[in-house]
């Protein structure tokens, strides 16, 4: 018992709630395995996202169409979609400006958003939405007992994908209206790991100031975890 105490007085703990973008780690094993933070689930008929001031996770607008997301939905901390994911993407003119977005395949339901999930890139699609560069990577839960063995988009049923490439090309379109997205590409891991770096060097670029601070807390939260 006085070891156990001794060992959960020595673990570092936040007193206050860091930023779910700029305040979480990016992941464990970047860019191969990283955190994705959710904000919607295959459950959820409004749209949400997270403010960017407070980091609180709040309604963006309510879903047109009746068509519910495939996957649970996030983005990545500490990315950013600047020039260097915009070079990836030909015909974009700039990137969105907002973090990296990913799509977390999962067999387990889960019901929940606002929370942190470990996975690992297997992939993306290579969107264009009104000239931005708005890459949807996709990868699976760690450890998930029957998506946690794909290593390449490829490994995984093509209608999973097809299905994401869908919703993304009508959850915003408008009877009467021409839509401003296209999935250009569907890409396999190798391409999406260039995607993450990209957005992860994007990230150091505009937010260096957060950037050195993650990097200065690096060794403490791997001494903690070797513990």
């Amino acid at each position: 018992m006085l070891r156990q105490r001794a060992n959960v007085q020595s673990t570092p703990v936040i007193r206050f709630r860091p930023h779910p973008w700029h305040g979480l780690e990016v992941g464990p094993e970047p860019p191969q395995i990283l955190n994705a933070f959710i904000e919607i689930t295959p459950f959820d008929l409004m749209k949400y996202e997270v403010d960017k001031v407070s980091g609180y996770l709040r309604v963006d607008r309510p879903q047109r169409s009746s068509a519910q997301h495939p996957t649970l939905y996030g983005f990545v901390p500490r990315t950013y979609c600047d020039e260097r994911v915009r070079r990836l993407a030909p015909g974009a003119k700039r990137g969105d400006g907002d973090p990296l977005d990913i799509c977390v395949l999962s067999e387990r339901a889960i019901t929940r958003n606002e929370i942190i999930v470990r996975c690992r890139v297997i992939g993306g699609l290579q969107m264009i939405d009104g000239g931005e560069a708005d890459d949807k990577i996709v990868g699976v839960l760690e450890n998930d007992y029957v998506w946690g063995a794909a290593r390449d988009v490829s490994d995984v049923p093509s209608v999973l994908v097809e299905r994401l490439q869908h919703y993304f090309l009508t959850y915003k379109l408008v009877p009467g209206r021409r839509a401003q997205a296209r999935v250009a590409r569907v890409y396999g891991r190798h391409h999406a790991l260039k995607v993450v770096r990209a957005a992860m060097a994007d990230y150091e670029a505009a937010f260096p100031a957060s950037a050195a601070s993650a990097a200065q807390r690096r060794p403490a939260d791997g001494a903690a975890r070797r513990r």
